[in-house]
């Protein structure tokens, strides 16, 4: 038989399967090949830099992190100090309109309710992507999201953290086989409480801060006023127009 070269890219070429560890779980792509880069690793911009979007920066630290982005700049900056090649941007869409061409895959781990825009910009340009939980706000945003990678041959993995490890595969394992017979309820505790409460009232509204660009940070929702606090940072899940409220983080 014989043996033609095998590298990290060839694979990836040929098998249609990359494997890049995160945090969360795993980075698969197929033929993620914009990148010349001579030592084969994967070119990679991640859009979101705090809290579980550091935790999935650290997952792909290894490859080549070539871009940031972040509407927060203290955020962005403090990302930014680990990987002093990355490019920094405030917004994903001009990250994907100047980086397109070098990079091969993206991360998306923003508040909830950008998930699916950055996420299809993204897989519209070509590249791979790797979104945290929830994938989208909408049923209709996640169907598109599928219609939209199947259409531009890309590869999506959903981050579910724990729920990608060992312990829930051998449970997800369980319930497929049968052994455990039908299962007919499921029920879930969750003692987290994050967010929401009664909206700011006037005297609670004021300018944003200078770090954080408030109008990019809404992206699709409708304009309302900064609170401090309020929303940002991390207490946007039990608002409707950004978040999906406990269960979304389960």
């Amino acid at each position: 038989m014989t043996h033609s070269k095998q590298n990290r890219r060839n694979f990836l070429k040929t098998t249609g399967a990359g494997a890049t560890a995160l945090s969360a779980g795993v980075f698969s792509g197929a033929e993620l090949s914009a990148s010349t880069s001579a030592n084969e690793k994967l070119n990679i911009a991640c859009i979101g830099t705090a809290n579980r979007a550091a935790a999935d920066i650290s997952g792909v630290k290894g490859e080549s992190i070539v871009a940031l982005c972040d509407v927060d700049s203290n955020y962005l900056n403090r990302a930014a100090t680990e990987f002093a090649g990355a490019r920094k941007y405030a917004d994903y869409r001009e990250l994907i309109d100047q980086e397109g061409d070098k990079i091969d895959a993206v991360v998306v781990a923003t508040a909830d309710h950008s998930h699916a825009p950055a996420s299809l910009l993204a897989i519209r340009a070509g590249k791979h992507t790797y979104t945290e939980k929830p994938l989208s706000h909408t049923v209709f945003e996640a169907r598109l999201i599928a219609e939209e990678a199947k259409k531009h041959g890309v590869a999506t993995q959903l981050g579910t953290q724990i729920h990608a490890e060992p312990n829930y595969r051998r449970v997800v394992e369980a319930i497929q086989s049968g052994v455990l017979g039908k299962i007919t309820d499921v029920h879930v505790w969750v003692g987290k409480g994050w967010g929401g409460g009664e909206l700011p009232t006037a005297d609670q509204v004021t300018e944003p801060p200078k770090n954080l660009d408030w109008d990019l940070w809404l992206g699709p929702a409708k304009e309302r006023p900064y609170a401090p606090g309020r929303y940002h940072p991390a207490n946007w899940r039990r608002w409707w127009e950004f978040g999906q409220g406990t269960l979304g983080d389960m």
